[in-house]
């Protein structure tokens, strides 16, 4: 039996991880949770899991809870960061779930690593900002760090088993988003309704942009290359839109092995809460007999710039990343909100980019410093661009 804590419960993440462990209930028990604003939702999973704690995005959200019976069966309500780092390194779980989207994820997954549990990391946010800093500090712990996304989790089962030595390309599968075959001269024009319909994943409003502009892609790339100890330049980004091949990985002896299986985040997220074994899900295997079979072609980055950007962040180094991801992330909350068109993401995050000093050797206070300046200084510019 497996306690786990799970960070960003009510995200798509977080909602299929709870899913899989009222599959298997002799497996797993769930023992604390965090959210953020959800607390309706968070207040359900507290009544269907009974977790010994959970945390809120503040006091607001903790009252709340309060109010709709959060508390009620022993439930012990945390807010904020502290709520946040605490139930990261709860006491009573082996396994972190480490699901909440965006830089907020990075000192919670510190923590869990902190306290020597178990990471199943699908905030690949931590390891774009601080790879370094979060892989050192896993070694230092003794803390296994297991990969969530369904392409990181498909270069980790390739390459169980083989000698890291023979690797030569590790070939990162993307979808193209929704927007792979539309006219670039009408990008202008792109809605959020249209850039929130993905053709193949189900997955929460800021990642399915980040897969529009393939942003998602590159910072993939960036954790790619920390999860698996390799430089940008062993990595290929391959648009592969069936999505059913989830990455592939290839040796110095021409040999390609590939992973597979349905556009489903279940079974990535069972693998790593898992492993070393695997559920039996009842999964469908995809459809080989009756598909339209499988293609690939290679990234348009005219058309997609956000992925060079992303390679161009992770060659630089130090702080770089991290202000790529703070700028992307403030520039697609305005995107959500209407406040700038789907080309002008690009255009910030590359702004913002072009305005930084970087740390070459930083430590957390200096990324975190250059995460803020980032969100700032991409306010800033669009502030600007409507006046």
């Amino acid at each position: 039996m497996k306690g786990i804590s799970v960070l960003g419960s009510t995200g798509s993440i977080g909602r299929n991880a709870l899913a899989i462990a009222a599959q298997f209930p002799e497996r797993f028990r769930v023992k604390a949770l965090a959210a953020g604003r959800n607390v309706g939702l968070l207040a359900e999973q507290i009544r269907a899991f009974g977790p010994e704690a959970v945390a809120v995005l503040n006091e607001e959200c903790a009252r709340e809870l309060e109010s709709l019976g959060g508390a009620g069966r022993g439930t012990r309500i945390l807010a904020g960061e502290e709520g946040y780092a605490a139930v990261a390194a709860w006491h009573s779980a082996q396994i972190c779930l480490s699901a909440i989207v965006g830089a907020a994820g990075l000192k919670p997954t510190l923590a869990a690593l902190d306290a020597g549990k178990t990471v199943a990391l699908a905030n690949k946010e931590a390891l774009v900002m601080a790879g370094g800093l979060v892989t050192a500090r896993a070694a230092e712990r003794g803390a296994a760090l297991l990969p969530v996304d369904s392409e990181h989790s498909a270069i980790f089962q390739c390459l169980l088993g083989q000698r890291r030595e023979a690797l030569s390309q590790i070939l990162l599968t993307a979808s193209g988003g929704p927007f792979l075959e539309r006219p670039q001269a009408t990008f202008a024009t792109i809605t959020r309704e249209e850039t929130l319909r993905h053709p193949n994943w189900s997955m929460g409003a800021k990642i399915t942009v980040d897969s529009a502009t393939l942003m998602n892609k590159g910072l993939e790339v960036l954790e790619a290359k920390w999860f698996f100890g390799v430089p940008e330049e062993m990595i290929r980004v391959v648009v592969h839109p069936q999505s059913v091949i989830h990455s592939m990985v290839a040796f110095h002896d021409g040999s390609v092995i590939a992973q597979l299986g349905i556009p489903d985040m279940k079974t990535a997220i069972a693998y790593a809460l898992s492993h070393p074994e695997r559920l039996p899900l009842g999964q469908p295997l995809p459809d080989f007999a009756g598909g339209a079979g499988l293609s690939f072609q290679d990234p348009d980055r005219e058309r997609f710039p956000c992925l060079g950007l992303a390679f161009e962040a992770g060659r630089i180094g130090g702080t770089m990343p991290a202000v790529l991801n703070g700028a992307n992330e403030a520039a697609v909350a305005a995107f959500l909100e209407g406040r700038i068109g789907f080309t002008g993401i690009a255009d910030i995050v590359a702004r913002v980019m072009g305005r930084h000093t970087v740390a070459a050797a930083p430590a957390l206070e200096e990324i975190l410093a250059a995460d803020r300046w980032s969100r700032s200084t991409a306010r800033e510019l669009m502030q600007r661009g409507r006046t």
